[in-house]
């Protein structure tokens, strides 16, 4: 066994020997196009889903050169009527393109990639004599073993992606996969199948794919692949269950994903480290840099200010992927850097409403520590007014927070729903926007007798007190409903109760505005719940 050609299932043997969620349906969808026009595949996800995992699997089940049946006999794929007749039955290519960069760099990788094979195949056919290209190397092989190739390529868009790669770099490279894949005299004989995976989609050379003979499955429409992006709801019911872990905090913390005939879709490695330290938090900075996401971000494209800061207040912004040429380097506006960085897993996709938003907590940590260092002038205002708002809220400067809100409410609300419950429930957020870097934020928390409408529990090395929110909006036939009526819900139905055993610095903040003055005019009250001594 090599390590580019024919590798085995010794590193997929390891996996099995964990705690292993069955993926294995991704093999009886390749089975399906092996040998058929569709036979080429480029299934792209986002960073730290599964990616090498998957990989790894298709060498251990389609590698001639061992017996993999122990490791797939109790696993899904093993009732498909197609299990046994590939499996083990091909010579594979296995080629990692990350590996390469590192070890010959930028401008070494291809010709460590032509070497390191090239060589493995006279070792592993003797046989074979002479000086001869990659292809007709592997044609060689086809003729000598009787059996086609399954190529696996892992992180193929490294490339495309790295910096140090330069247009001329990359376009090489892109001329050395279409040597392979687009020249039937090689790609029919040779090749049975192709997987080839990475995070970005397969990049555009015009309004073409440069490398068109393969059929593309990403994040955005991942067509039959869907099911094998992630970890579905039913997979991560199933660990919980198995692991006595809570299923709603999971949820808050790495579900978000939504495809399409699947429903929610978990991020695997988030969900297996949680498992695995007990601990719920972000995973995702310990697998990427942080920068990347603040690069993008701090791009200079028209509406990008405003859309983040509606993303970091949990709204969905509008977002059309179809022109975005699937290069890093190639940003032209806004739609351009959303599209980026759904691929990038930092936004999830809803095809039919043709919208973006942050998908869950982990990724939503990652835009806050991102969001102090943005350099647009609008988002910069913005975190220090809702900074300034939350000092004014814990100071009791009730007739500042009003205003505040007000200015929010006139500013970001279409006139058309400015009275809807939801409309003033929008403002809260926005104008709190930068709460995360102190509080939890809490919605319709069950608490008492009722519902709280906006709860923000503070972090634990938070220097703020908790504070509990109330929404009124008042008119003539509903005088009843103004600031302080607010507050004198939250006592009557005791809402703190649920959280005055985390802590017991709790203010209670009534806000209410007059639908019938023109103006709008908004109200606060604040009071402290509970003996200040306590304190």
């Amino acid at each position: 066994m090599g390590i580019y050609i024919n590798p085995g299932n010794k590193a997929f043997r390891v996996k099995r020997n964990d705690k292993y969620v069955d993926k294995t349906g991704l093999i009886g969808v390749i089975n399906k196009t092996i040998g058929k026009r569709n036979k080429l595949s480029c299934i792209s996800r986002p960073r730290r889903f599964g990616k090498s995992y998957a990989a790894q699997m298709l060498c251990a089940y389609y590698c001639v050169d061992c017996d993999s049946a122990p490791l797939f006999d109790d696993l899904e794929i093993a009732q498909n009527e197609t299990y046994r007749v590939h499996l083990n039955q091909y010579n594979v290519l296995y080629l990692d393109v990350s590996g390469f960069i590192g070890e010959a760099g930028a401008r070494g990788m291809l010709d460590a990639i032509i070497e390191n094979v090239s060589s493995e195949i006279h070792d592993v056919f003797p046989e074979i004599k002479g000086a001869k290209t990659l292809g007709s190397l592997l044609n060689s092989c086809v003729e000598a073993s009787g059996r086609q190739f399954v190529a696996i390529i892992d992180e193929w868009d490294t490339p495309i992606r790295d910096k140090a790669f330069n247009e001329e770099m990359q376009k090489a490279y892109l001329e050395f996969l279409r040597g392979l894949f687009k020249n039937s005299q090689v790609t029919d004989k040779v090749f049975a199948a192709a997987y080839m995976t990475g995070i970005l989609p397969i990049k555009k050379d015009g309004s073409q794919s440069a490398i068109s003979e393969f059929r593309e499955y990403t994040i955005l429409n991942p067509g039959p692949f869907a099911p094998c992006v992630g970890f579905t709801k039913d997979e991560v019911q199933q660990l919980c269950d198995e692991f006595h872990v809570d299923l709603n905090k999971m949820k808050f913390w790495y579900d978000g994903y939504t495809l399409k005939n699947v429903g929610s879709v978990y991020n695997p490695n988030s969900v297996m480290q949680a498992i695995e330290t007990g601990e719920f938090r972000s995973y995702w900075v310990a697998s990427s840099d942080p920068t990347s996401l603040l690069e993008y971000l701090n791009l200079d494209k028209e509406g990008l200010g405003k859309s983040l800061v509606d993303l970091m207040v949990g709204k969905e912004v509008p977002m059309n992927p179809r022109r975005f040429r699937n290069d890093p380097s190639y940003l032209t506006n806004e739609d351009d850097v959303l599209t980026l960085l759904t691929h990038y897993g930092y936004l999830s996709y809803d095809e039919e409403r043709g919208t973006v938003r942050i998908p869950n907590e982990e990724i939503r940590m990652e835009y806050g520590d991102s969001v102090h260092d943005i350099t647009h002038v609008e988002t910069i205002q913005r975190v220090k007014r809702s900074v300034q708002l939350m000092k004014d809220t814990s100071d009791m400067k009730a007739d500042a927070v009003a205003a505040e809100l007000q200015k929010v409410h006139t500013e970001e609300c279409n006139p058309r729903h400015y009275n809807h419950e939801q409309s003033l429930r929008g403002t809260i957020k926005l104008a709190y926007f930068a709460y995360r870097d102190e509080y939890i934020q809490l919605e319709e928390l069950a608490g008492g007798t009722g519902y709280a409408d906006i709860v923000y529990l503070p972090k634990k090395n938070s220097e703020y007190p908790a504070l509990v929110i109330e929404l009124k909006a008042l008119d003539k036939k509903h005088p009843e409903r103004n600031a302080e009526g607010a507050i004198a819900q939250i006592k009557q139905n005791n809402y703190p109760q649920i959280i005055q055993n985390y802590t017991k610095e709790i203010l209670l903040v009534g806000i209410s505005y007059d639908k019938d003055d023109p103006e709008k005019k908004h109200t606060c009250q604040i009071e402290i719940w509970g003996d200040v001594e306590d304190w």
